[in-house]
Order: C-alpha cells, then structure tokens, then sequence
C-alpha cells in the first residue's frame, strides 16, 4: 500500500489505460497530473471532494467544460446524467461504505467521461466505486473504453441494490412472522427504518432511470462513443432491480396495514372489555349511591339487616344490567 503523501490534491486513485500495454495500471501517489496522459490511452482519476484544492484542480486539466466542472464538485443530493459535446457527466446515487461495514446510507458519485478520462468525485467512500476498483485490479485488461467502465460503476450499483433488497427482505420476513403470530406485537419501529430506506432508493433509482433514459436518447453526435449501447443495456439492468425494489415497498406497506389493524383491533378489544365493565358498575354506583345520601328517611336506615339488603340490591342490579345486555346481544 502507497502510504506517501499524494501529489495530486484530493486523490483516492489515479488508473491509466494504456492501449500499448492492454491493461490498467494503477499510479503511485508521488505521480504527476501528466502522468496520466504520459503514454495515450485514458485515464481514471478518482477525487476526495473533502480537498478543498479539487475545483482548482479541475480548472487545469484539459477537456473540461464549465458544466462537467460544476456537475464534479457540486453537493447537490439528487440524481443527473447529461450529455453534451461528446461528454457524459452528472451524480449517481450510491450507497457509502463504512471502515468496517458496508451501510444502506446514500452517498453521491459525480462523475465526467469523455473519450480520453473518467473522473469521479464523492465526500464519503462509496461501495459501488471500490467493487469497481477491485474489478479493475482483477482484470485489468477489461476496460477498453472510459464509458466501459462507467457501464462498471453502475452495474456495481445494481448490484448493491441486489444485496441492499435481500437484506431487506430477510428484515421483513422477520418482521412478518411476528406480524402474523397469535400474540400480538407492534412492530412498527422496527418496520419504520425498513420502509424508509426502501422509499429513498426507489425515488432516487427512479430518477436515474429516467436520466438515463433521456441521455440514451441525445442525438448522436452529441453522446460518446458506444454509450447508446451502454445506456440500453444499463437501463434494462435497473429496471430489474427497481421491480424488485417496488414489489418490496408494497410488502412494507401492507405490513404496515396490517400492524395498524391488529392494533386497532387490540384496541377495539380493550374498549369492548372496558364498556362492559361499565355496564356491570354502572348499576351498583347508582345503588351506594342513593344509600350514601344524607338525607332523611332513608330506605333501611332504622334497625338491623339494612347492609343485607343494600348488597342484595346491588347484586340484583348487575343481573339486571347482565340480563338487559345479553337481550340486546352486546354480551
């Protein structure tokens, strides 16, 4: 591992594509920005964007607009693909990568591609990037073109998407067998982080698809080389695992539904049981009620016995009131 300080500001990796040699070799951290294009071919450089020496570093290298320059640093959150004077450039969402842990949490991927570079940048270390950096070290004679590797980064994300949906799904059958048991839980708080991370892609998955379905359909001149092809491709991928996302989205909701209703009917129950008690009491406190009066001439108030009868009434009272329910089938 390159432990020097890096020459060029902000850099995570540099690759370069040597048609020459036929495969990618990847660029210490003592190199120069005119190592890149040392020898033909292209180039991949990848940006820490919490290098505040980036932008400068952008307005020096060739082949960058005004627009792929502001797309590079920019911190907008939202999805952007466009296409313009043989360029590629705009956000993907992603999904960052902790040291020790991959996480659901979206990061954001800026990226330019023309024929002669790909150049990303993100805030937060990404797991689609790194898989696609692992694939370059694999096969490093894989990538012929800059817009190879871009179709790379995005299958990658799929493929995190992929893994992102199973852990999901494994969460709500877990959820769903409570749900379903006989005694009752709410699980809504544990649902509620399931539904939330399941919206957020399928907006943000949305959006890209209808970015790059847009892109795929610029006019020819304007698109690079080969991305027509690419941008197909890429977009039947991602309908694929958007189905796969929306089907899970209806589940949570259902289950969802179907927690509100056990609970209503919980609580339906509880009332039910309340009212009845109710009922039951209602006659009795009219009862010691009336005996607790302090007023004269009271029913019982001379003599002995008078606690026997007041207690007779009081049972006599809840079998009315039982009898009084049950005609009217509430019991």
């Amino acid at each position: 591992m390159d432990t020097l300080p890096a020459k060029i500001p902000g850099l995570v990796w540099a690759y370069r594509f040597s048609p020459e040699e036929g495969k990618a070799v990847r660029l210490p951290n003592s190199a120069m920005q005119a190592d890149l294009t040392a020898e033909g071919g292209f180039y991949w450089l990848h940006l820490n964007l919490a290098d505040a020496r980036v932008p400068a570093l952008l307005d020096t290298i060739d082949g960058l607009n005004d627009d792929a320059k502001a797309a590079l640093t920019t911190r907008d959150t939202h999805a952007a693909i466009t296409v313009d004077e043989q360029m590629l450039y705009g956000t993907l969402v992603d999904c960052q990568r902790e040291f020790d842990q991959e996480t659901a949490d979206l990061g954001w991927l800026h990226f330019a591609i023309s024929d002669r570079f790909i150049i990303t940048t993100r805030l937060q270390p990404l797991r689609s990037v790194e898989r696609a950096r692992a694939l370059v070290e694999k096969n490093p004679g894989k990538f012929e073109r800059p817009v190879d590797l871009f179709e790379t980064l995005v299958i990658e994300f799929q493929r995190t998407l992929i893994a992102i949906v199973m852990e999901m799904t494994e969460e709500l059958n877990v959820i769903e067998d409570y749900v379903y048991d006989n005694t009752p839980r709410d699980e809504r708080r544990r649902l509620a982080p399931v539904r939330r991370t399941v919206v957020r892609l399928h907006r943000h998955l949305r959006t890209v698809l209808a970015h790059m379905r847009r892109a795929a359909a610029s006019h020819d001149d304007e698109m690079p080389f080969g991305f027509e092809d690419v941008a197909g491709r890429l977009t039947s991928r991602l309908e694929t695992v958007d189905h796969d996302i929306y089907a899970l989205q209806d589940r949570a909701r259902l289950l969802h539904e179907e927690i509100d209703s056990k609970l209503s009917s919980e609580t339906n129950r509880h009332l039910y049981i309340l009212s009845i008690m109710t009922a039951f009491l209602l006659p009795p406190t009219l009862v010691t009620g009336f005996f607790g009066m302090n007023t004269a001439n009271l029913p019982f108030a001379q003599g002995s016995g008078g606690t026997e009868y007041a207690v007779g009434l009081i049972i006599a009272s809840i079998v009315l009131a039982w009898w009084l329910l049950k005609r009217v089938d509430i019991l």
